[in-house]
């Protein structure tokens, strides 16, 4: 189990609710006569095992407190003492959260009873659920068990007694969750800052002599990696073309072959050729070989090859990074990848020999989990993971770019991921399989490549057939609508412009998006075409990718057939002015927006520019560099841009991952103070530079 940190989501953090009973009342004297506990694992309370533990107080119990709990001397009567008791609770609890009703009372009595016996006593990480609940709902009455229960409507048994109340706080804590969120509470670290927000609540329970319930949370320690499997893509790591031979060859001829080229492993399929769609293949490795050998030696050397293939074919996307095919090859227990294009057609094999340049200390942060995640839960857990990892990579001198990259890839396996859950969903409610073949799709800067650490939801469905309002329509609003869901609570929060396929404008058949296509490029107002232009962003991500294919090609045909619709894009380009009158930033708490003045301007140029020329790079770098090569433009202004444009985002994902971890809400804004002068003076340099973005585009539409 990771220890979690600020950034863990509170729907993923591992924990166990306590709740203890005592001498009395008063912090500072009282003795602990009972404790309990119960784990929270996915945002759900786990009821086995659990801790119910008696403790003899070393004093008579006062019949005030009794009449409490119903706890009496003869109850403790040879129970254990609290060292034996705190034994079993740590062993418990382990590493876990630990979250409670006043838990600042618990704790408190808790240390005192350590400091007696003189155990050693670290403050453990807590969640008090009375504080999280003023926070989700400031208009109750007041904020007992009972009071929070009902109105979350949850019923409360064993009232008084340690293990019934932790039960209670647990059960209390798994319905905050979505509530916190609603208020765009997500995270343990922002938990924790919105909690020690309440200085009037915390400054009464100090006066009690309560423990404080909440820690700042931290940064934790700085974890190097090894960046080459994060700098390394498959498709540069792979055999190609792929030893492919025919289902009939007998397997002594395969063995010989394999010998002869030095290949551990053969693909199989009926044509025994490559470039075939991936599931027409199966592979054969010298494992397999070796045990059917041992089992049927007489005839193994005989058999057609494609008797003992294994199918289905595990594969992986050439232009994944190497550190998911390392995850996925440790999930999975292979050593062998087939690697196939974004189109599905195979290109090559990926071996574990091929990763052994990989050095054996490199620390793979990121896995493969997303891709067998079961829940909303286990995606959030797994998305949690990435900003340590960008941290690091960040702390390496890696490109800032390819660390956007890399976060991409991330938002579109959880897209996929969470796509493939939907559909389950769908079938498990009884709204059936999909009517037809369809395609889910990332926009914007997930589709770009460009994905910072404060994405929202762009996406959208492409389906084979049906009219908008039609039945294929009705199962994909349903479908969108649950994909949205379990995006928000995995930690892709829902698109604040409406950027989702559970919205009509942002699914459709692909005729009804070729329609589309034809009313943007007539459109006259720029007003009108408000996020038409990330959807030349696209990357399908789930699905019939010959549908994303078709629709993004047609696009870019219209798009560039019309000049003045690339031309009304352009002129979306407001970037506004940052400076003041005498050339300082104006700033918002100290912060400026880089999204908006300097990131933007450079994305939408080299995007519409793209359209108009009818170059078909995703990437803003990308682009960039296609217009330089094709002469549109200064080389001086494309070039200050690519260079910017890395700049900024580096910029952000610094700033971003200290906020994460500090328990801050993630944004688009950076703190200028902490940037050094000599960045200061580059930053306001170049979003000097990009006021006169919409001037150049205009002069360049026609060039």
């Amino acid at each position: 189990m990771k220890p979690a940190t600020g950034a863990t989501p509170l729907i993923a953090i591992a924990a166990a609710a306590v709740d203890t009973e005592t001498t009395g009342p008063d912090a500072t004297k009282a003795r602990v006569v009972q404790i309990g506990a119960i784990g929270i694992a996915h945002g759900k309370v786990v009821r086995q095992p659990r801790l119910d533990l008696l403790i003899d107080p070393g004093e008579a119990i006062p019949s005030e407190a009794s009449l409490v709990h119903g706890i009496t001397n003869a109850d403790v009567d040879g129970a254990g003492s609290f060292p034996d008791a705190w034994t079993q609770f740590r062993e418990f609890v382990g590493g876990r959260i630990l979250v409670g009703h006043s838990i600042g009372f618990d704790l408190a009595v808790l240390e005192r009873e350590c400091r007696r016996a003189r155990l050693p006593w670290k403050k453990p990480r807590a969640l008090c659920v009375r504080l999280l609940a003023t926070i989700a709902n400031p208009n109750l009455a007041d904020y007992s068990l009972e009071t929070i229960a009902a109105w979350l409507r949850l019923e409360i048994a064993g009232r008084h007694s340690a293990l019934g109340d932790a039960i209670a706080a647990g059960d209390i804590f798994a319905a905050l969750i979505p509530e916190l969120r609603k208020r765009n509470i997500r995270t343990l670290g922002e938990a924790e800052v919105a909690c020690l927000a309440l200085s009037d609540a915390l400054e009464a329970g100090h006066r009690a002599g309560w423990a404080e319930p909440v820690s700042r949370p931290q940064a934790p320690a700085f974890q190097p990696v090894d960046p080459y499997a994060y700098r390394h893509r498959v498709g540069s790591l792979m055999s190609s073309p792929p030893v492919v031979v025919k289902s009939t060859k007998p397997t002594r001829q395969v063995i010989d072959l394999m010998v002869k080229r030095k290949v551990s492993s053969v693909l199989v399929s009926d044509r025994g050729a490559p470039d075939q769609p991936i599931e027409e293949y199966g592979i054969v490795t010298e494992r397999d070989l070796l045990r059917r050998i041992s089992s049927d030696a007489e005839r193994a050397f005989d058999m057609p090859v494609g008797s003992i293939a294994t199918r289905p074919l595990i594969s992986i996307r050439a232009a994944a990074f190497a550190y998911r095919a390392i995850g996925r090859m440790d999930r999975l227990k292979v050593r062998h990848l087939a690697v196939r294009d974004d189109g599905g057609v195979l290109v090559g094999v990926l071996s574990a020999r091929d990763l052994l340049r990989l050095r054996a200390a490199a620390a793979i942060d990121l896995d493969d989990t997303i891709e067998h995640a079961r829940d909303a839960a286990e995606l959030a857990a797994t998305w949690s993971m990435l900003p340590g990892v960008v941290r690091s990579l960040i702390g390496e001198a890696i490109d800032p770019r390819v660390v956007a990259e890399i976060i991409s890839d991330e938002l579109c396996s959880l897209t996929r991921r969470a796509a493939v859950l939907a559909e389950q969903q769908m079938l498990i409610e009884g709204h059936g399989p999909p009517p037809c073949a369809y395609a889910v799709l990332v926009l914007g800067s997930g589709g770009r490549g460009e994905s910072l650490m404060a994405p929202d939801q762009d996406n959208a469905i492409v389906f084979a057939d049906g009219e908008p309002d039609g039945p294929e329509d009705s199962w994909f609003k349903i479908l969108g609508a649950k994909l949205a869901d379990m995006l928000d609570i995995s930690g892709v929060p829902y698109c604040k412009g409406g950027v989702m396929a559970a919205n009509a404008a942002f699914r459709g058949s692909l005729d009804t998006w070729r329609a589309r296509v034809e009313d943007w490029v007539r459109r006259l107002r720029p007003q009108d075409l408000l996020n038409v232009d990330i959807v030349y962003d696209l990357r399908p991500v789930h699905g019939d990718t010959t549908l994303a294919a078709q629709f993004i090609e047609y696009a870019y045909d219209r798009g560039q057939a019309e000049p003045v619709f690339a031309k009304l894009l352009g002129e979306q380009m407001t970037t506004g002015n940052p400076f003041t009158v005498f050339g300082g930033f104006q700033l918002e708490n100290g912060r400026l927006d880089i999204k908006k003045h300097g990131l933007f301007p450079i994305v939408a140029t080299a995007r519409t520019l793209a359209i108009r020329h009818g170059i078909r790079e995703r990437s803003t770098r990308a682009r960039l560099e296609k217009l330089i090569a094709h002469d549109i433009g200064g080389e001086r202004d494309m070039k200050a841009m690519l260079a910017g444009h890395a700049m900024l985002i580096g910029f952000l994902l610094a700033q971003q991952t200290h906020d994460i971890y500090a328990g801050i809400p993630v944004s688009n804004r950076i703190e200028i103070n902490a940037l050094t002068r000599e960045q200061q003076a580059e930053l306001k340099s170049l979003i000097k530079r990009l006021q006169s973005a919409p001037d150049l585009v205009r002069d360049l539409m026609f060039a």
